[in-house]
């Protein structure tokens, strides 16, 4: 039943789930200016996945061809993984935080003072502020709940992509022209 709408309307699951991103964008934003959280690096490197799930499958989702909605489920998997292993290092480092916390300097000024090849090590290497809880609904924390979201991305983008890819290609047939 579920599985017939990756069939017959890919395009509004790749828009559901584009809606669905930025709402999670906003809740983070919620989080952030209203109730007083400073997301860490990794939390802001999980809010750049998002933003890039979202943005692959909103253009899948505004453009007709099959092909598209190929590529959009295809990123999606790939953005979604990598928010996913992003999520899960921080949920690992909240439930075995390292003796030494410290976190660093945010992440706009890593980017700003170290090369990329650099910075991006150093990302993942948060610590600190990335191993405070400060959140938790249900007995998880963001990243956890980040975890579970960026996995759920990544099943509904592989299903849609395994069955965008045995959908057979139609081929339109047009009428031979009269000379």
């Amino acid at each position: 039943m579920i599985l017939d709408w990756f069939d017959k309307a890919p395009r509004r699951i790749l828009g559901l789930v584009a809606l669905a991103c930025v709402a999670m964008l906003a809740f983070g934003l919620y989080l952030q200016h209203v109730v007083g959280l400073e997301p860490c690096p990794m939390c802001i490197v999980q809010r750049y996945a998002l933003v890039l799930v979202a943005i692959a499958a909103g253009v899948a989702a505004a453009l007709k061809p099959r092909g598209a909605h190929l590529a959009g489920a295809g990123l999606m998997v790939l953005f979604s993984g990598f928010g996913g292993f992003v999520a899960a290092r921080q949920s690992w480092l909240q439930w075995f935080p390292p003796e030494t916390a410290s976190c660093g300097r945010d992440f706009y000024g890593m980017i700003e003072t170290f090369p990329l090849r650099r910075a991006i090590p150093m990302i993942f290497r948060g610590s600190g502020d990335c191993t405070k809880v400060d959140w938790t609904f249900l007995g998880g924390s963001i990243a956890n709940w980040s975890f579970l979201c960026f996995a759920a991305l990544l099943v509904i983008g592989l299903v849609l992509f395994a069955r965008q890819l045995r959908r057979p290609v139609r081929r339109s047939v047009s009428a031979p022209m009269a000379a």
